[in-house]
């Protein structure tokens, strides 16, 4: 892994770090684009024995903060009626709570079960072309970005991908000062800088946005006023008139199940 897998340039190694509480790990470093990561992650079996891991206790909270900005965002910035696919959507809570917000939402993750948005999985044959795909909290869990993001859109069949990764700035913290590296489950092996991500979209000849949380990558031109204030903490206030303005799905999605289960008997 002597170089990066974002812009080909070689990477110095920076720190080691004891992951899972045993693994003594590299971390390297690219300083054209900024991205850090773990040397080639051999440990990753061990660290996904369950795929969302048991100490992430503020997954719920995340989501419903994720999806009161999302949806203000997708209402303000892109096309309301979608439809949206959220890749490696994990248990299917956010596809749900989207649906639940009048957005057609649907599902795929290869690794995790969908609990939560059955009935709803993206279609694998003939999909729709997607307004948008996100991906939440994915982007830190893969050893090439690039790939993950390019195999999304082509999933999606669309050119905007939207996603949250925790950022870093300047040189790379160390392994004790920054939560992120998350040293006790060994799940995150790549880091980004605003200008990593940045890069990363003009190599897919795509536009950047940011608000240090949300960020997306889209061939679209987006209003920037429209998407400070719709991803902002006025996302709290705006809610409640994009969920009057969107139609729940929640009763039709209920109808719907039950009519397709009525017909599989």
């Amino acid at each position: 892994m002597s170089e990066c897998p974002i812009c080909g340039c070689s990477r110095q190694p920076r720190f080691r770090a004891l992951l899972l509480k045993k693994h003594d790990v590299q971390y390297f470093f690219c300083p054209s684009c900024g991205l850090l990561q773990t040397e080639e992650p051999y440990w990753l079996k061990e660290a996904y024995v369950s795929a969302i891991a048991d100490a992430d206790t503020g997954l719920l909270s995340r989501n419903l903060t994720i999806a009161r900005r999302l949806a203000n965002l997708l209402y303000w910035c892109f096309d309301p009626p979608g439809p949206y696919l959220d890749f490696s959507g994990g248990y299917g809570f956010l596809t749900r709570l989207m649906r639940d917000r009048g957005f057609d939402y649907y599902w795929t993750d290869p690794y995790c079960q969908n609990v939560f948005a059955r009935g709803f999985e993206w279609p694998p044959i003939d999909p729709p072309a997607a307004a948008a795909v996100t991906a939440f909290e994915v982007l830190e869990h893969v050893s090439d970005p690039l790939a993950l993001i390019r195999t999304a859109l082509a999933q999606g069949r669309t050119s905007t991908f939207i996603c949250t990764t925790q950022l870093y700035e300047g040189e790379p913290p160390r392994p004790e000062s920054w939560w992120y590296y998350t040293l006790d489950t060994g799940q995150h092996i790549s880091f980004f800088r605003r200008d990593t991500l940045a890069i990363l979209a003009d190599m897919l000849g795509m536009r950047f946005y940011s608000n240090g949380f949300f960020h997306v990558l889209t061939s679209k031109t987006i209003n920037p006023a429209k998407f400070d204030f719709s991803t902002s903490r006025l996302a709290l206030v705006l809610e409640p008139y994009v969920r009057a303005k969107m139609q729940s799905k929640a009763v039709d999605d209920q109808q719907s199940i039950i009519r397709r289960s009525r017909q599989c008997t």
